[in-house]
């Protein structure tokens, strides 16, 4: 007797229908699993097997053939196994075969306990484009597959439920409502003593999804305001929250108690990460942290220690807002849609223009220390401001009078509206991600303003590109203040946060 259950592969951070064929026939005691299975697949015959026993049921004796279709797509993992223990039981005749046509995913213990697998909820996503809409997984993922709309998501504890569970007698049905982002209370901006330059960029930096960099002194509060950034961020909608939380099922992130991410992400790799852990990719391809950053934060900290080759691939990705990773067997693109901020020094010892300590660096020290930031990647960076050291009044002061984040974010909320409303029959929303054309429409200059950024342009030997950066970062500015027009303020302040003098 032959039977069909549909599961899914992972190829990147989106699902494919695989329907796992089993053929039961009678004849010598045989269990062949075909398809590109890789080595955790076929491995899963001895966890089948066992768990099948375990659960109470009689292990068919005879041929058992095993088709995972389509069979030119390479199968990884072990959430095939609870698919193929229902084929084999539904074509012996040991459970009833057309009792549920879902798709199904899970991983077997040997006493025939589902496990939680990875990559649940684009198989969710794809089961919505299905005709059953419904989809069976193990009960630390339920939470997961039911986060998506349209989906009737069950979950199931052990394979001695599923003839239950076929009959209809007994269905775990999950229903899940959508939880509120809950940031930490002890991060907030004002818990963030003086700093109220780097704090305005910041926020800037934010409305317009604007990268940035800050460069200062060691114990200047970089790290401290670079962790509290998410606070400031407007909420995550659902569509996004989907759209990150994809790139962390498939990374196994997700838990029953957090399936759905609805903060946004802040990645703060180490500068020792390999290339594959930045950018992802391996033989089975793995977003990495740039994609684990989407719709969040990637903080570089301390970016001059990276390796140059690391930094520089982040150039795509920063315009594209995606990574591609290609490869003999595959080409695979992970969303890497993020704002980088990163932090430096100013020099080796990091006293450089600091009015407390002393450098003791050469000017060589200092040109080979800085060397890792090249053009390009300045060019790809918005922003660009000195931190300074902490005052002593500052430091000592015991009241928390500066602005709070959610004072912040309120200002950002209304910016990022008028964006939205702005390109709001586009493909962009933000201005950061504003083309050429748009720039020339949008950012349109007075003569005074026009006269004081080329003039900028000569003094500071500014690209193109870094002129046009001078001109997102204007009108970032100028929504701030909800002024419809750029003025000379506007031009001025955005050039300060372009021109500091440990880059020049």
């Amino acid at each position: 007797m032959l039977s069909v259950v549909p599961t899914t592969s992972i190829i990147g951070i989106h699902a494919g229908l695989v329907e796992v064929e089993v053929d039961f026939s009678r004849g010598l005691p045989q269990f062949t699993i075909v398809g590109l299975p890789d080595l955790a697949v076929r491995e899963s015959k001895e966890r089948i097997v066992l768990a099948i026993k375990n659960a109470g049921y009689t292990f068919p004796m005879g041929r058992i053939t095993v088709n995972l279709a389509p069979a030119d797509i390479k199968k990884e993992g072990s959430s095939f196994d609870l698919p193929i223990a229902v084929g084999i039981l539904a074509a012996a005749n040991l459970i009833k075969g057309d009792g549920f046509n879902g798709i199904i995913l899970g991983e077997l213990s040997l006493d025939g306990s589902v496990k939680a697998v990875s990559g649940v909820l684009p198989s969710a996503i794809l089961a919505t484009k299905q005709k059953a809409k419904s989809i069976l997984v193990a009960d630390e993922n339920g939470n997961e597959a039911a986060s998506v709309p349209g989906i009737t998501a069950y979950t199931i504890k052990h394979l001695s439920e599923l003839s239950l569970f076929y009959s209809g007698d007994v269905r775990n049905e999950v229903h899940f409502s959508f939880p509120q982002a809950a940031y930490s209370s002890e991060m907030d901006f004002k818990y963030v003593k003086g700093q109220q330059n780097v704090k305005r960029s910041l926020e800037i930096a934010v409305a317009g999804g604007h990268n940035a960099l800050m460069i200062g002194a060691p114990g200047s509060g970089k790290s401290l305001m670079a962790k509290t950034l998410p606070t400031i961020f407007p909420d995550l909608s659902f569509q996004e929250a989907l759209e990150t939380t994809q790139i962390y099922s498939v990374k196994g992130y997700t838990s029953k108690e957090k399936p759905i991410i609805v903060e946004r992400p802040f990645r703060s790799p180490h500068h020792s990460i390999s290339e594959v852990g930045l950018v992802g990719g391996g033989g089975n391809p793995m977003p990495g942290e740039i994609s684990l950053s989407h719709n969040g934060v990637l903080f570089l900290d301390e970016i001059t220690e990276f390796k140059r080759g690391l930094i520089d691939s982040l150039r795509q990705p920063l315009e594209d807002k995606n990574i591609t990773i290609s490869r003999a067997r595959y080409s695979v693109t992970f969303p890497a849609d993020f704002m980088m901020i990163a932090a430096c020094n100013p020099c080796p010892c990091g006293n450089k223009n600091n009015p407390y300590k002393e450098c003791h660096c050469t000017s060589l020290e200092i040109k080979r220390y800085m060397a890792k930031l090249s053009g390009p990647i300045l060019d790809r960076i918005d922003i660009q401001v000195q931190v300074n050291p902490v005052k002593e009044s500052d430091i000592s002061g015991d009241s928390f009078d500066a602005e709070s984040s959610a004072e912040i974010k309120s200002r950002v909320e209304r910016a990022v509206k008028i964006q939205s409303d702005r390109f709001k029959n586009g493909t962009i929303y933000r201005n950061a991600t504003m083309s050429d054309a748009q720039i020339k429409t949008i950012c349109k200059l007075d003569k005074e303003s026009k006269d004081l950024l080329v003039s900028a342009v000569k003094k500071f030997g500014l690209s193109a590109r870094s002129y046009n950066r001078v001109l997102k970062v204007s009108r970032t500015i100028a929504d701030l203040a909800e002024s419809e027009s750029i003025h000379k303020m506007h031009v001025a302040e955005a050039i300060q946060y372009r021109c500091i003098d440990s880059l020049h």
